[in-house]
């Protein structure tokens, strides 16, 4: 009864054994989906322009990984727990007859329990890879955005900022040419004046000789006069008309 009892012990364990396993490949398959379809989705709508549909499949199937991964972790362990009481039905007195079948059985059990473990980490480790990925690019993406959205206000801005400094320039070097004329003309001005009070010198010397040419100095003198007034005014004129130009 003792040796019936062990063996129905062993036979439960085996049944609970292939049970979860079944469950385990089941949930496995189903998982792989998952992240193959998290994968192709995410690629499908990478071009998409709407923010709202893919937060939202994507928070859900964020949610699905996160429930699954979770069940398929309890059900590793419990398979686990099944190995290890079969491991230790195995060294219990009485077994030692059927102990390299038991041992060859137990074996089994424990790779597939060891390909399912492997397999889920895998499978995890790539979704969590291609989320992080995305994550990355969406981000990346959202930066660009912000930037081309910002970069066109900049670019008028600095627009606006070349002109008002082409403006400034030209004003510059309308100002220089301005003052290089002014300055030429007092040169020339200055060097007339030298010439003039040199002739009048002459002139007052030989007036002072004969009365006569004395009076036509004069009359030169205030034609001379009235000319320099009319020359300045011009000039004068002249110089405001440039500068209300050149800040115009």
């Amino acid at each position: 009864m003792a040796g019936m009892g062990s063996s129905n012990y062993w036979e439960d364990l085996r049944k609970q054994a292939r049970q979860l396993e079944n469950e385990l490949d089941l949930k496995l398959v189903s998982f792989s989906k998952l992240c193959t379809s998290y994968s192709s989705s995410r690629d499908g709508r990478r071009g998409e322009t709407s923010d709202t549909t893919p937060l939202l499949n994507n928070s859900t199937q964020d949610r699905m990984f996160d429930t699954m991964s979770v069940e398929i972790e309890q059900l590793l362990a419990k398979l686990t727990a099944i190995n290890d009481k079969m491991a230790e039905y195995t060294n219990t007195p009485g077994t030692a007859s059927h102990n390299a079948a038991l041992m060859h059985t137990l074996q089994r059990h424990r790779d597939i329990l060891q390909d399912y473990t492997h397999e889920f980490h895998k499978t995890k480790g790539n979704f969590l890879a291609i989320r992080e990925r995305e994550d990355l690019l969406g981000s990346v993406r959202k930066d660009i955005e912000t930037y081309k959205s910002g970069s066109g206000v900049n670019n008028r801005r600095t627009e606006l900022f070349l002109k008002e400094h082409e403006h400034l320039r030209n004003s510059d070097r309308l100002m220089d040419d301005t003052i290089s004329i002014a300055m030429a003309t007092k040169e020339n001005m200055t060097s007339q004046r030298g010439m003039l009070k040199s002739i009048q010198s002459r002139v007052n010397t030989l007036a002072n000789r004969f009365p006569t040419i004395n009076n036509l100095i004069q009359r030169i003198n205030l034609r001379k006069r009235r000319d320099s007034l009319i020359l300045g005014t011009v000039i004068g004129v002249c110089t405001i008309l440039l500068l209300l130009y050149a800040f115009h």
